[in-house]
């Protein structure tokens, strides 16, 4: 575990990870999820170039504290012409949650998934959350896939990405 001293949200510095990151990413998610699950599937994203983009958070020692990964999706019908993505997963050092660290990572990700055209994100979470990045659970009920209810939620980066889903 990472001990983490007390820090503002503008001492979190963030950027793509390197290679030599991975074992400590991999480390992260087990202490973040209890679990290796969510390891592996970043993984597989990697392996397969699946991942549109893939950022981490750290302190001025270059200590990690999160950690965030976006894969592509693939739409149907109309949506096979927007470029969409899924936030999964995303995660922060245990003791440096509630102090910004995911916040900053995730709206500077989506910031630059805008920058890079993307006209969708989905996220399965906790809606408390993620409704402060405009993710809303009513939008993704018009998307068809294998989740449903609350905590499945959209967030529109581009206005074709809005209009594609308004006129169903």
């Amino acid at each position: 575990m990472v001990e983490v001293q007390q820090f503002g949200v503008d001492q979190v510095d963030l950027r793509g990870p390197e290679k030599k990151d991975e074992p400590a990413i991999l480390s992260l998610l087990v202490r973040a999820f209890g679990q290796s699950n969510e390891g592996r599937l970043v993984e597989r994203l990697r392996g397969c170039r699946a991942l549109v983009l893939e950022r981490i958070a750290t302190d001025n020692d270059g200590n990690l504290l999160g950690h965030l990964a976006f894969s592509r999706v693939t739409g149907t019908g109309e949506g096979h012409r927007l470029k969409i993505s899924c936030l999964a997963p995303v995660c922060v050092e245990p003791a440096a949650k509630n102090k910004g660290v995911g916040t900053k990572l995730i709206q500077a990700a989506l910031d630059e998934l805008q920058g890079l055209g993307e006209d969708l994100v989905l996220v399965l979470g906790a809606p408390d959350y993620f409704n402060r990045f405009g993710f809303d659970s009513e939008l993704a009920k018009k998307v068809q896939g294998p989740y449903a209810g609350p905590i499945f939620m959209r967030c529109h980066l581009l206005r074709r990405g809005v209009r594609s889903f308004l006129l169903k």
